[in-house]
């Protein structure tokens, strides 16, 4: 139930002893938009966090450690008191919602919760809520997406894991369902042929601009390093922000082009202060409505 990039699901778990080891799956890696598997690691501090709040709930507490010998993450499970928290309890509901928000502010109270959610010890987050450094953001956001746009492998590697109708959504169960985002359902010979014609810079440079100016505020998060044990506690820190959101009624959602074009991100971590600093996501929330969810796969498909 983690997020992943272009929902590639990329994880495998094995038991192991009275734990589990959270593995990468790289055969469902995206080279084009995450050359070093920055994503990948994200994505299974995701897992990792999702694991933990549901081990509590049934009375286990989930200690994780990185081995960076095997690229793995080992979680150690031990009795303790069960606790159904509010976080475990919008894993079901929490998505990326793609689509517009209200553009209303949030309280004051409702920020401080997420600033604390998404922040840990090895895990800064930048809460921006005022208009003109958001805009500053959506400078790079187009930057970034204009480039990612006139780049063959990222465009076909995207539409590579779009699914433009249920019954591929269903067959496949991952990638990037069309009305997930908003977009209607429509025969996969016809996606295949439309997809160039309305997913272009112009388009999306414009539904970036639009989304950025309806959300609430933006979330960047920094790790202390530009590590795999980092990315993943980025991950972590991350789910728990989504998760709290999920639990006020607050949807976000990813703008990771100015993070994923190795060009624009270092022009982008000093715009933000973050000289010499790798920024790791790019994060907009706000109050919007509920989107039809991306499928997963059935558990034993991702048990190693």
């Amino acid at each position: 139930m983690a997020p992943s990039s272009h929902n590639t699901q990329c994880w495998k778990f094995a038991q192991q002893g009275s734990g589990l080891t959270i593995l990468p799956d790289l055969s469902r890696r995206c080279p084009a938009v995450d050359p070093d598997d920055h994503h990948v690691f994200v994505t299974l501090g995701c897992a990792v966090e999702n694991l933990a709040h549901t081990a509590l709930t049934h009375g286990l507490h989930a200690e994780a450690r990185f081995d960076a010998t095997l690229n793995a993450i080992h979680v150690a499970l031990a009795p303790t008191p069960a606790q159904a928290s509010p976080l475990f309890q919008a894993i079901a509901a929490r998505q990326c919602t793609r689509g517009d928000y209200d553009g209303k502010p949030l309280s004051n109270e409702e920020l401080k919760l997420l600033e604390r959610a998404g922040t840990s010890n090895g895990v800064r987050m930048l809460l921006l809520t005022e208009c003109p450094v958001m805009e500053r953001v959506l400078d790079y956001v187009l930057q970034g997406n204009t480039a990612q746009m006139a780049d063959a492998a990222f465009v076909k590697e995207l539409k590579s894991w779009i699914r433009f109708n249920g019954t591929d959504a269903v067959r496949t169960r991952d990638g990037l369902f069309s009305v997930s985002s908003g977009s209607p359902a429509i025969p996969d010979w016809l996606g295949q042929l439309a997809f160039g014609w309305f997913v272009n810079a112009k388009g999306e440079n414009e539904k970036c601009a639009r989304q950025i100016r309806n959300s609430a505020g933006l979330a960047v998060f920094v790790g202390e390093a530009a590590d795999k044990a980092h990315w993943v506690e980025v991950g972590r820190a991350y789910e728990r922000f989504a998760l709290q959101a999920t639990a006020l009624g607050i949807r976000n959602a990813f703008l990771n082009q100015p993070v994923e074009v190795a060009a624009v991100r270092s022009p982008f971590a000093a715009a933000l202060g973050l000289t010499g600093q790798r920024p790791d996501l790019v994060v907009r929330f706000g109050r919007g409505p509920t989107l039809p969810p991306s499928l997963r796969r059935p558990v034993e498909s991702v048990m190693a």
